[in-house]
């Protein structure tokens, strides 16, 4: 056995588990709590905002559920490991709201230095692999890459759909901000994109997003 290469993996692994303290302003998309294993009760934080974890789980999710829907064949597994990456800068750079465009404007170096060392904790190899993730899903010009930026995009859109918008109130975000992020869609799954923007035209019309 390898244990400088299994603890580098392990290493990795436990940098990851940061995510789950990294909140997004996305909220989860209802107010339910399991019970605890011994019947007790506890107090409910809802609503609440999904973590980065969740978010990532939710995507690798979404892309084995609905990776029929892509516009061109992808490898599903291959996907599902960019999704799961996709965010895992964010341990260091923050998670940037994609309307805040003084944040956007520094979020591509802050996640280079980010990407530079995170995936550095991992073996060699895995470095290579999950970097090259991570990069190819920032290019966006695979099949993979595409589907994984839709999969970003439907996943937050539905949340808020289901919540009434209620992300979108509280930061002012108007229809034409959310339009154009859809736009990206349909460059991975033309038939999402049609879908969600029916979904999108309704919320208009009901008044959860402004003109």
């Amino acid at each position: 056995m390898n244990i400088p290469k299994l603890e580098s993996s392990l290493a990795f692994l436990m940098e990851a588990d940061r995510l789950k303290n990294l909140y997004r302003q996305t909220y989860t998309s209802t107010d339910d709590l399991p019970p605890m294993p011994d019947g007790s009760n506890v107090s409910k934080p809802y609503p609440r905002r999904e973590n980065d974890a969740e978010h990532s789980f939710s995507l690798a999710l979404f892309t084995a559920v609905l990776a029929e829907y892509s516009n061109e064949p992808i490898d599903v597994l291959k996907t599902m490991k960019m999704v799961l990456v996709h965010d895992i800068v964010e341990i260091d750079a923050g998670d940037t709201y994609c309307y805040d465009m003084a944040g956007n404007s520094t979020k591509a170096a802050r996640e280079k230095a980010a990407a530079d060392r995170i995936f550095a904790l991992l073996p060699p190899e895995q470095e290579k692999e999950f970097r090259g993730l991570w990069e190819e899903f920032e290019t966006g010009e695979t099949a993979e890459a595409k589907f994984s930026a839709a999969m970003d995009r439907v996943q937050p859109f539905l949340l808020n759909l289901h919540r009434n918008g209620i992300s979108w109130k509280e930061h002012g975000v108007r229809f034409d901000q959310v339009e154009k992020r859809a736009s990206r869609i349909a460059a991975g799954s033309e038939t999402l994109h049609s879908y969600i923007m029916e979904k999108l035209l309704d919320a208009r019309d009901r008044g959860i997003l402004p003109d």
